[in-house]
């Protein structure tokens, strides 16, 4: 096994994982197993440092997948010096989070998934999908399965993917592996700049604003990507004094606003406003009690 150790300052691994940009990880000894196409690492904290431990052969993947080579204080200190109240405290308890460079395709099929929907059931039809679709790996001991390939995501019947729980979704998922198979080029996307790659996005079956900009985000890591759902539209409303109700027009908004640190922004945000909620929650019941 390999070692990936970097300071936890400006990586935390729960933060980086938990933080709803990625699906596939699960809770294992002192971390995290974290999967992602074919590949599987364990990552856990060790005193002041985050360690990722891998095979040989997916050491420089996970060294790109986990964006080891950013410098993250920079993102930090920008941050700061926008000198916005929300900000400062959201960057401050979400230093550690970093931003994953996902494949662009398992990205993408991840979060036609995602749409209206909660991350538990999220992270289990994803599950079922790689079981029943993905090949069988080994890590060590552990076994776990691959996400599956196009060509057996194309071929798989449509009762395959409503008895996984997609429900409408598994006609999106459906059409989609089968545009890709027949020869869709989602990784000829990247030569596109954001704001054709999100029109090509959205011009894809299933494929809303929204997706997209998780898509554009977290499978493309462009990070001039602001994705808005209700606790971003909580912070939009509640933190910087909004009146716009259209939530594509509020994505607008932070994109013009933090250019090219909107999608580190966001997640700085959306990791605070979370917090802030389910803390408020719990007192509230609590002095109910």
């Amino acid at each position: 096994m390999e070692q990936i150790i970097l300071s936890s300052e400006f990586f935390n691994i729960a933060d980086t994982l938990e933080c709803g940009q990625v699906f596939r990880f699960k809770p294992f000894e002192k971390g995290f197993l974290s999967f992602s196409l074919d590949k599987c690492a364990y990552c856990y904290t060790d005193g002041a440092n985050t360690v990722i431990e891998c095979e040989e052969k997916d050491k420089e993947y996970f060294e790109n997948y986990f964006d080891i080579f950013r410098d993250y204080s920079k993102i930090y200190n920008s941050a700061i010096a926008e000198n916005v109240e929300i900000l400062s405290k959201s960057a401050t308890v979400g230093r550690g989070i970093r931003i994953l460079n996902q494949d662009p395709v398992e990205a993408l099929f991840s979060f036609v998934v995602s749409q209206n929907n909660n991350i538990p059931r999220i992270k289990g039809i994803i599950e079922r999908l790689c079981e029943g679709l993905g090949e069988q790996k080994g890590f060590g001991k552990i076994k776990y399965y691959a996400f599956p390939s196009v060509e057996k995501m194309a071929n798989a019947p449509l009762d395959f993917y409503k008895n996984i729980g997609l429900g409408y979704r598994a006609e999106y998922i459906k059409r989609l592996a089968q545009e890709i198979k027949n020869g869709l080029s989602i990784y000829g996307f990247k030569e596109y700049q954001t704001i054709e790659l999100k029109k090509k996005l959205i011009a894809l079956h299933g494929v809303g604003p929204k997706v997209a900009d998780c898509a554009l985000l977290f499978g493309f890591h462009r990070s001039d990507a602001f994705p808005v759902d209700t606790w971003i539209e909580k912070v939009y409303i509640e933190d910087f004094g909004g009146s716009l109700t259209n939530r594509e027009k509020q994505a607008e908004y932070f994109v013009s606003r933090f250019k090219e640190n909107s999608g580190y922004y966001q997640q700085y945000l959306f990791h605070y406003k979370r917090i802030v909620e389910k803390n408020r929650e719990k007192a509230q019941k609590d002095d109910k009690n």
